[in-house]
């Protein structure tokens, strides 16, 4: 090999190895994506706030209602804790409806599905997910609902991109969360919006809404699929990639 061969192919192996030892932490599946350039919340709590106080706000109401849930819909609640959604949803999809609740933590799941034998909730059923992937069946949903913990995904971009195809035609994704940062337990607003925005959604309703603790945001699929992940680019705390609008809005 000649000497300018050798040191570009030592370079090059040189290279390759610092992007394995700086991706060292994360696992295999989830380095073709980029890295999350936000602090992660600790999860403290599977239940955000107690249930009658939620209620007396109104809080899942005016959410369902934003979010135009009807009866027969199947929608599913991402990091459904102690099933506070999971049973209001319930009761909105009706029985012709279905609710798929998601965890990740089998002890939150193995209450909640104490709690839905003894309420008798027959259109529900509960799946553990994991942190860089929601494991959702694909074409499956109308609605996918992420209250409160968006701030707690350690693995953003990969997560979103899985969580992509399991929307039907016309489904959207629900984020509800504090305007605030991350290591606060919230999300940045304009964070969101970039974070989706990169990972193939258009944001097409936000709001401030003082009677969920935050704010509500709705997003769907741009395009006919995700981006590929070599495409996609970290966001920066604090703003979107480019500095300008989001999802037209």
């Amino acid at each position: 090999m000649k000497p300018k061969a050798a040191l570009l192919a030592g370079i090059l192996a040189l290279s390759a190895c610092h992007a394995e030892a700086v991706d060292s932490d994360r696992a295999p599946q989830d380095r073709a994506f980029p890295r999350a350039d936000r602090p992660v919340a600790k999860v403290v709590s599977t239940q955000w706030a107690p249930e009658e106080v939620r209620d007396s706000n109104g809080e899942a109401q005016s959410v369902m209602d934003e979010a135009a849930v009807a009866p027969g819909m199947t929608v599913a609640d991402i990091g459904a804790g102690e099933g506070y959604y999971t049973v209001r949803l319930a009761a909105r999809v009706g029985e012709k409806g279905r609710v798929l609740a998601q965890d990740i933590d089998a002890g939150a799941l193995g209450r909640l599905g104490g709690r839905i034998e003894r309420e008798q909730l027959s259109n529900v059923s509960i799946k553990q997910g994991a942190p860089d992937d929601p494991r959702l069946p694909p074409k499956s949903f109308d609605r996918v609902f992420m209250i409160h913990m968006y701030h707690e995904i350690a693995e953003p971009y990969p997560f979103l991109w899985r969580l992509w195809p399991a929307l039907k035609a016309g489904g959207s994704v629900i984020v509800v969360d504090a305007d605030r940062p991350t290591d606060k337990h919230g999300t940045p607003s304009t964070l969101l919006f970039c974070e989706f925005e990169t990972a193939g959604f258009r944001l097409v309703a936000f709001r401030r809404k003082p009677d969920v603790s935050g704010y509500y945001a709705q997003f769907v699929p741009a395009g006919s699929g995700p981006p590929e992940p070599s495409q996609m680019r970290s966001c920066h705390v604090g703003g979107n990639a480019d500095g300008g609008k989001v999802g037209g809005l």
